[in-house]
């Protein structure tokens, strides 16, 4: 009974420690419901606009984007001949849909080993950090979400020389993310 008790007890506490909130929250399209219903997600974006200055709203939009919030998310499969899997697109992963190369660059640089790209509180940080070398690099405003997403997608060298004005697709998908960072700045002025 005792043994059964204690491995019960075991199973209990390693299923809490390894469970996170990956999956998308209910309502994207709003800010506020997206607030109430993932506070955590709220509070750790408020404090990444406190320490890098980036405001909840382009962040929210970005994270939108780039995973639709979802922790674990990772680009699609790519296929030979439509049943040879081939592995992914590229090493995006998490929230922020970091790359393994900027992800350890961010580690590197901001001495924060322990981070994880599922971890909302440091995928947050990643964001701030990394707008806010596109603010260093290329000049670009802290809350324009448009040139922001450009550069997030392109790289700093890559926005710098323009890579984007090629993908009139991409350009579409900036200007959804400005739009989309417009609407939750509005929503979050009237959340309580």
């Amino acid at each position: 009974m005792k043994r059964t008790l204690l491995t019960l007890c075991v199973l209990g506490v390693l299923a809490g420690c390894g469970s996170r909130e990956f999956s998308a929250p209910r309502n994207l399209d709003n800010a506020c419901a997206l607030a109430e219903e993932r506070p955590q997600y709220f509070r750790a974006m408020q404090r990444t606009e406190r320490e890098w200055g980036v405001p909840v709203h382009v962040q929210m939009a970005t994270f939108h984007q780039e995973s639709r919030f979802v922790g674990d998310a990772r680009p699609p499969h790519v296929y030979a001949l439509e049943i040879i899997p081939m592995g992914r697109i590229s090493s995006a992963f998490g929230y922020s849909q970091a790359l393994d190369g900027t992800w350890q660059e961010y580690l590197a640089d901001t001495r924060n080993r322990r981070a994880r790209r599922d971890n909302i509180r440091d995928a947050t940080d990643f964001m701030g950090w990394y707008m806010n070398l596109s603010l260093e690099r290329n000049g670009i405003a802290l809350d324009d979400a448009r040139n922001q997403y450009l550069a997030y997608h392109e790289g700093h060298a890559g926005y710098r020389r323009g890579s984007y004005r090629s993908k009139p697709w991409l350009m579409r998908v900036a200007d959804r993310v400005a739009e989309r960072a417009a609407i939750y700045e509005a929503q979050l002025a009237t959340c309580r």
